[in-house]
């Protein structure tokens, strides 16, 4: 499977264990690179999938300097969206609640964009999918910020975690895209490439 690849030294850019995960799941070698401290800003004219394409793109000019002609790079980014606001990682815990608050018993999209790039050429997609949380109480909130701190998380949760347990009552989509990568768009992205 992805013989295609053979000729690429795949590297994904990324901190999240969850996507690291998740690539792995596809069974190929790959090595993780991390740079401290990218820009994850964005012109605040773009809207809903363009936001996350924007800053995958965005992470992979960051790594450019490192790439060689056969480094194949994989950039991605999740934001989710509600009501044409963006929520990103939270800042702090009454930033998370805050944000959970606001999703509650809403229909959300999350939205991951994702870049494949060596030093010839570049293909930039984004992947969205709709999850409906049910209404959650402050005792919820407040004990799934407390012992999970979802600092790290695009709208303060993760669907793999306690809250996607008791709070998601329906997801339209891919669930893998939910937790930062959508798996089977890449894979099929990664075979044609």
């Amino acid at each position: 499977m992805l013989n295609n690849l053979s000729q690429y030294s795949i590297q994904l850019a990324s901190n999240s264990p969850r996507r690291r995960e998740l690539l792995a799941g596809l069974g190929i070698q790959y090595n993780v690179a991390t740079l401290p401290k990218i820009d994850e800003s964005y012109p605040e004219t773009l809207q809903g999938s363009e936001i996350p394409s924007y800053i995958a793109r965005q992470k992979a000019q960051a790594y450019s300097r490192m790439m060689k002609s056969d480094t194949l790079l994989i950039t991605a980014d999740t934001i989710v969206w509600l009501n044409g606001k963006v929520y990103g990682k939270p800042t702090n815990e009454e930033h998370a609640k805050q944000m959970l608050r606001e999703l509650s018993g809403q229909t959300h999209t999350v939205i991951t964009g994702v870049a494949i790039t060596t030093c010839h050429k570049q293909k930039v997609f984004a992947v969205e999918s709709y999850v409906t949380f049910a209404t959650l109480s402050d005792e919820e909130i407040d004990y799934y910020v407390t012992h999970y701190r979802p600092y790290d998380k695009a709208g303060a949760y993760g669907i793999q975690e306690w809250i996607g347990y008791i709070g998601v009552t329906e997801l339209k989509g891919s669930y893998f895209n939910v937790m930062g990568l959508p798996i089977q768009r890449l894979y099929n992205e990664l075979k044609n490439f």
